[in-house]
């Protein structure tokens, strides 16, 4: 099975650098990273990771270029092209991806990306980050298991935001549900609350809970000293009898059981406290973020309960023990898709070739069913260049922090994308 070859590499690795060079045309491997300027380090480790994965003497060669240098990532993208490289690893950024990709348009050459940005993916230019549709899907389809019906999105006007927004339209969608109620928010507390508001129909909610309070008061007593038969007497020097107090009656929950956030940082805090003002409570509404909450987990103890979907942490371990033994630090993230995507590769280039193809790198071959095995878990490629995960879910405990209390299914998920 691809899926096994491709996890035994990592018992295999013991030293960097790129595969013995071969004559083989089609076989060798472009990498295109951020090799110089800010980005330099991360480039390095990407590289790095994706040399790990190719240690052995007969994986193909990785031909590597920089996509800071003179011409960026077109230029880059045009030299494996030149070099007839098989297929292309990278580049990091979105924008980068989509120079490189219009190099490769008129060739047969599949690039798999670092980035997470969907509008980058195409038929031929698959995206490895992981991206807001995947973590969305999988806890909509948490949350109608535990029959939430009536989703909603309160989401920062950025870019992130509105992939998330689109993700949630579209997953509520394959599930049949109603279109979900989405709102962009303004940056200030002041405008974040005043949107909550009018979002989560608080001033309807607020007169409604004040009616039934009205309604369910007890009737006023009767003075102290004062005969009930005779009102008119003067009272005893007995202290008044004080007013009855109304019943406080809680606010209806709001017009949704399931509300999808995409904020980080401060304007999260803003959105924590205007939730609270307007009695929108993540114990009785499935609250779901983003996976960068995971980063910050211990800080969200106001947000308990609340969801995010992740790889499982236990799954790069292995990864991680290796990977510090060699270059003797914590890999990042996104140190895990380029090894990965090198993996792929040699597993890949290692197998019978199908439908007449010089390499193993074929669509046939890049979106098989079962996908592949990586360091983060299981993943596939669809047909239009999306990348399928199988991701756990977490939930924020009351005192911060986060426990798994989903776990990854151990299959795909079966997407349209």
């Amino acid at each position: 099975m691809l899926a096994g070859v491709l996890m035994s590499t990592l018992a295999a690795c013991a030293g960097g650098g790129e595969g013995t060079k071969t004559s083989h045309a089609g076989r060798n491997v472009g990498v295109l990273l951020p090799l110089t300027g800010n980005n330099a380090r991360l480039g390095q480790e990407m590289l790095s990771a994706a040399r790990m994965a190719m240690n052995t003497p007969t994986a193909p060669k990785l031909d590597v270029h920089d996509t800071t240098a003179p011409g960026g990532a077109a230029a880059a993208a045009q030299a494996a092209v030149k070099a007839g490289d098989g297929i292309i690893l990278g580049p990091l950024t979105a924008g980068d991806a989509t120079q490189a990709a219009a190099m490769t348009a008129q060739t047969s050459v599949p690039m798999l990306s670092f980035t997470s940005d969907v509008s980058v993916a195409r038929p031929d230019v698959w995206i490895l980050g992981i991206a807001p549709e995947q973590q969305v899907r999988r806890m909509v389809g948490a949350a109608v298991r535990e029959n939430r019906q009536h989703f909603a999105a309160f989401l920062p006007n950025t870019a992130l935001g509105h992939a998330m927004g689109d993700a949630l339209r579209q997953s509520c969608s394959e599930h049949g549900l109603q279109s979900p109620q989405i709102m962009y928010h303004g940056t200030t507390a002041a405008e974040i609350t005043e949107q909550l508001k009018t979002f989560s129909a608080f001033d309807s909610r607020a007169a409604a809970a004040a009616t039934q309070a009205a309604a369910t008061a007890p009737a006023a007593p009767v003075p102290t000293g004062v005969d009930p038969a005779n009102p008119d007497a003067a009272a005893t020097d007995a202290p008044p009898t004080p007013p009855a107090q109304p019943a406080e009656v809680p606010l209806a929950p709001p017009p949704f059981d399931a509300l999808l956030l995409a904020d980080t940082g401060l304007q999260l805090g803003h959105v924590i406290e205007g939730l609270r003002a307007v009695q929108v409570s993540p114990t009785q509404t499935r609250i779901m973020g983003p996976g960068l909450w995971g980063a910050f987990a211990g800080k969200l103890a106001q947000l308990q309960n609340a969801w995010y979907a992740a790889p499982d942490p236990a799954s790069r371990q292995h990864f991680v023990q290796l990977f510090m033994a060699q270059y003797h630090h914590m890999p990042t993230p996104l140190a895990d898709l380029s090894y990965d995507a090198a993996a792929l590769v040699k597993a890949l280039d290692q197998a019978p070739r199908t439908g007449g193809a010089k390499n193993g790198y074929s669509v046939q071959a890049l979106t098989r069913n079962e996908g592949f095995s990586g360091v983060d878990g299981v993943f596939g490629f669809t047909a239009s260049g999306r990348t399928r995960r199988d991701l756990a879910i977490f939930q924020i405990l009351p005192e911060g922090g986060s426990r798994m209390v989903q776990a990854p299914s151990g299959r795909l998920q079966n997407g349209t994308n």
